[in-house]
């Protein structure tokens, strides 16, 4: 990506060496918050019919995971000295704050169109373990968006397992993973969620699974957006990057290298098939009137 000129955005915190968090630990990388963007990955290592009941219940009530399991908590206060520039200890973490940057210029020009004003979240930076305004945030969880207090919670060693373990290496797959998580954002405050949600406790599990996979396939297809409308920033073989990196982290594609046998009503994000197809939509069409994955 083209990334040398683009301004970084200051809507960044750390909460690295605050002791934050606590409570339960799942251990290691991968897993995503309820409405993050890899869930998928905690499955991979722990089993995802396990987790799926703790799934459920947090997303229906818009937390994440560990909040059950820890009590949940207040976002952790933070150093004015740990914001913006301050916030920012090297290049993966410079890169994170350029591409969050664009993704605010580009949103806020698609919701200036129609005459409305574009609030931008925070990302918070943390190692292993934090606190969010929907509990614990810990690095097994992997990057998740939490909507009450509109941040995103990220340990950037998530991306070094991704290039390894997962095989979707490359800077448009971590911008992937932001925009996504950005996308989520989009979702909270134009009440999208809140009608999924409502929509989430009138049916079962399967149902609400269901509902839930269209939530992650939008946030796709956002993150597609986003890049269509900043193609300035797209060098040859980054849009391959971010197909390797939704082909990665399907449902189907974690629960075979579990060794599992793929369980469609367990699925909480979609296909590997599906992701690509909608992040494709995005990036084809630049228009998020066409990332309605809840039509038909």
């Amino acid at each position: 990506m083209r990334l040398d000129d683009e301004q970084e955005s200051s809507n960044i915190e750390s909460q690295r060496g605050m002791g934050g968090g606590g409570g339960f630990q799942m251990g290691g990388l991968g897993g995503g918050g309820p409405l993050g963007l890899i869930f998928g990955l905690v499955a991979s290592r722990f089993g995802i019919l396990g987790l799926i009941g703790i799934a459920v219940v947090m997303m229906l009530i818009g937390g994440n995971p560990t909040s059950m399991l820890s009590g949940g908590g207040s976002p952790q206060a933070v150093d004015p000295a740990a914001r913006g520039q301050g916030a920012i200890r090297d290049e993966t973490d410079r890169v994170v704050a350029k591409v969050l940057g664009s993704t605010e210029r580009r949103w806020a020009e698609i919701f200036a169109q129609s005459g409305q004003q574009y609030p931008a979240p925070t990302l918070v930076f943390y190692d292993r373990n934090g606190m969010s305004g929907c509990g614990a945030a810990q690095s097994a969880m992997g990057p998740f968006y939490c909507p009450a207090d509109q941040k995103i919670y990220l340990d950037t060693a998530f991306f070094d397992e991704l290039a390894s373990r997962f095989g979707a290496p490359g800077d448009f797959g971590m911008a992937y993973v932001i925009a996504h998580e950005v996308g989520h954002h989009i979702q909270t405050i134009t009440g999208i969620s809140d009608k999924v949600r409502a929509a989430q406790q009138r049916t079962n599990r399967a149902g609400a699974n269901a509902l839930q996979v269209k939530m992650e396939l939008q946030a796709d297809c956002y993150a597609g957006v986003w890049a269509a409308n900043d193609k300035n920033l797209l060098e040859p073989g980054d849009v391959e990057e971010g197909m390797r990196a939704a082909e990665a982290i399907g449902d189907d594609t974690l629960q075979k290298a579990a060794g599992q046998r793929p369980v469609p009503e367990s699925f909480t994000h979609g296909t590997s098939a599906q992701r690509m197809e909608w992040l494709r939509r995005g990036l084809q069409t630049g228009d998020p009137a066409q990332c309605d994955t809840f039509a038909g």
